[in-house]
Formats: C-alpha cells, sequence, structure tokens
C-alpha cells in the first residue's frame, strides 16, 4: 500500500546564488558521506548535486507528512548511489520501499519520492525519526 508520496522542484539558480552567499549551505543540507561526494565534483555538478539532494530530502520529508523542520532534518536523511548512479534514500524499514527519482534539468532539479508499506499500516517510530 502507498502510505506518502512527495515532490519538490528546485531552480538551480536559487541553490546557485544561496551557496555563493553562504558556503556552508552543503554542511547544512548534507551529510558527511554526501558532502565528500559533493566536495570531488566541478563546481558546475556541485550546484546540480545539491540542488537534486535538496529536492530529494524535501520530496521524501513531504511523504512521510513532515516537511523539513522540527522533527526532519535534512542530516535525518540521506541519499546515497548504487554502483550504476540510480539514487536511493538510505533509512530503510522492516516493511517498506522507498521509491526515488531525482531528474535535472537545465533550470530544475526535480524529485519524487514513494513510501510503500507492505503487511501493518502502523509506521515504525525507529524508522523516520
Amino acid at each position: 500500500m502507498i502510505v506518502g508520496i512527495g515532490i519538490d522542484i528546485v531552480e538551480l539558480e536559487r541553490i546557485r546564488s544561496l551557496l555563493e552567499r553562504n558556503r556552508k549551505l552543503p554542511d547544512r543540507v548534507l551529510t558527511p558521506r554526501e558532502k565528500a561526494q559533493f566536495d570531488r565534483l566541478a563546481p558546475a555538478r556541485q550546484v546540480e548535486f545539491l540542488a537534486g539532494r535538496f529536492a530529494a530530502k524535501e520530496a521524501y520529508a513531504k511523504a512521510l507528512g513532515t516537511g523539513i523542520g522540527r522533527h526532519v532534518s535534512f542530516q535525518d536523511i540521506e541519499v546515497v548511489s548504487d554502483a550504476y548512479g540510480k539514487p536511493s534514500i538510505a533509512a530503510r524499514c522492516d516493511g517498506e520501499i522507498i521509491h526515488l527519482s531525482i531528474s535535472h534539468s537545465r533550470d530544475y532539479a526535480v524529485a519524487q519520492v514513494v513510501i510503500e508499506r507492505f503487511g501493518s499500516t502502523e509506521p515504525s517510530d525507529a524508522c523516520h525519526g
């Protein structure tokens, strides 16, 4: 059963502008493992990467029904990629599958998350903070 859907779109120019004004933005949005990956990228690709991760985390928080805020922070959500580059949310819960798609265009990054739950329809508090 689908228990949550979230989507977010981010303007790359907005992220570029925020990054120019606040070089600590990646530390706020990215986990240490994501930040290490970010640091290895060329500057133009860094903006796309940060925007995609930002959108993915916002979409996941929306799918949870909380949004980013008091109960879920950017640091609570980690986006990892498999050997082929397919992104996924690192949080795993028994009986749940989290589907993530991230896409970029010249001007935007967009992410969509769908959370499926099998068995009990009650969420586990340990799963999502």
